[in-house]
């Protein structure tokens, strides 16, 4: 049975589908991936079908018919991984953001005994570069407001580099949840928390993306400031 799957969601990342997957796929343990494509008008898509004759087998694609957002991207591959047997599932940004290499690493949090292993930025270890100071800041605090309405117990609440134990998202209501952007990382880990699960931060340095054009807008931020609040009040240990 297939054991590891990659989940990347992707919009316009022509410039850098090629090199993320050949990245993947390059390491061992064995990994898959599942590439989400919202409908790119670049040809991320082409580019992703072009590749799955090399790896036929290991590279998979799934097209959706507009910009539907990250939180959706990601629970409609949770859905399939659960589908097709995978025992750990990870997410991973498609811009080289996340370095491939430190999947290695969150896989074997998880074979030591987490539910959920996080790719921080804040702990010990982690750090960030290319960023401006304003940037690195309004993260950082955005991480303490997080952490002050949730008591979440995870000083990067908004990391996307995380990899799942099959049973935590059997365990999850996945259609239940509802939020896109960065709010859609922190339920996600707040639903993790409040299901008794284990979470465990390794340390990671996280680059700003070289190619491509970022998908981060204002109205992102502003569902993570609301959404934090509402998730307080709305969401309970299941």
């Amino acid at each position: 049975m297939p054991e590891r799957l990659v989940i990347i969601p992707t919009y316009n990342e022509q410039e850098n589908i090629r090199g993320i997957v050949a990245h993947v796929m390059g390491l061992r343990p064995e990994f898959h991936v599942l590439v989400v494509d919202d409908n790119s008008q670049d040809g991320t898509a082409d580019s992703v079908k072009a590749m799955q004759a090399e790896w036929p087998d290991r590279l998979h694609l799934m097209q959706r018919a507009g910009k539907l957002g990250l939180g959706t991207a990601y629970i409609a591959g949770f859905k399939w991984a659960l589908a097709n047997g995978y025992e750990r599932i990870f997410e991973m940004d498609a811009d080289f953001s996340h370095d491939p290499d430190d999947l290695l690493r969150l896989d074997a949090a998880c074979a030591d005994g987490a539910d959920m292993s996080v790719g921080s930025r804040y702990v010990k270890g982690g750090r960030v570069t290319d960023w401006s100071w304003d940037r690195i800041l309004l993260s950082y605090c955005a991480s303490l407001y997080v952490r002050a309405i949730l008591w979440l117990g995870v000083r990067d609440t908004t990391a996307g580099f995380v990899c799942y134990k099959r049973h935590v998202l059997e365990a999850l209501p996945l259609d239940e949840i509802r939020f896109i952007g960065y709010a859609f990382q922190i339920e996600m880990k707040y639903r993790v928390r409040l299901g008794g699960f284990r979470i465990v931060e390794v340390p990671i340095t996280f680059k700003d993306r070289v190619k491509g054009t970022s998908k981060m807008n204002s109205s992102i931020f502003k569902e993570a400031i609301i959404g934090v609040l509402r998730m307080r009040f709305s969401i309970t240990r299941p």
